[in-house]
């Protein structure tokens, strides 16, 4: 808990940043791409995060990376702060946080929706369209399949979860069946 608070005011101190200099895209592109490089690359991750290694040492990975990515410098300034704070290891879950809230600034949600057989475009884009209305902000969705569902859709956006699938409308039956409930 205490590192998930650490990494939403990092997030939100780096998004204040972006909202005064207009560049808070950049700064996400740039943040995710970091932090995907790290995710990708476990032998860097370690030799950034490994206290078992000198200090001094650590740093000038960091900083020939840096060098060779030609990051902005704010977001420069932001890598070498987390790096001097011990932060790094803590780089997964700042961006993850730096997303969400870049995305409240722009009106975004993203959601997914799972289907038990593949949607049509059109179908999507209805989805889309209608979960915008409702939430009055713009929806990226995120579509897979899920043959188990038997039929029907699950959407998530945020902590809401509408499920239309049969699989969940057979397994209510089932329960009130159990209950003694007429369906």
């Amino acid at each position: 808990m205490k590192n998930l608070a650490i990494a939403r005011r990092y997030a939100k101190a780096l998004l204040l940043i972006g909202k005064e200099d207009g560049q808070t895209e950049i700064y996400r592109e740039e943040l995710n791409a970091f932090s995907e490089l790290m995710e990708r690359e476990g032998e860097l991750n370690q030799a950034l995060i490994n206290p078992l290694y000198d200090t001094g040492a650590r740093k000038k990975v960091l900083e020939a990376v840096l060098a060779k990515l030609s990051l902005s410098k704010v977001m420069n300034a932001f890598l070498l702060l987390l790096f001097e704070k011990s932060r790094v290891s803590f780089l997964a879950n700042i961006n993850d946080f730096y997303q969400n809230l870049a995305d409240e600034l722009k009106g975004v949600a993203r959601a997914s929706l799972v289907s038990a057989t593949e949607l049509s475009s059109e179908t999507i884009e209805k989805i889309r369209s209608s979960l915008s209305q409702k939430t009055g902000k713009d929806i990226v969705l995120e579509c897979a399949q899920d043959s188990s569902l038997i039929g029907g859709i699950v959407t998530r956006i945020g902590d809401l979860v509408l499920d239309g699938s049969i699989k969940t409308q057979l397994l209510n039956m089932r329960e009130s069946l159990k209950r003694g409930e007429s369906v």
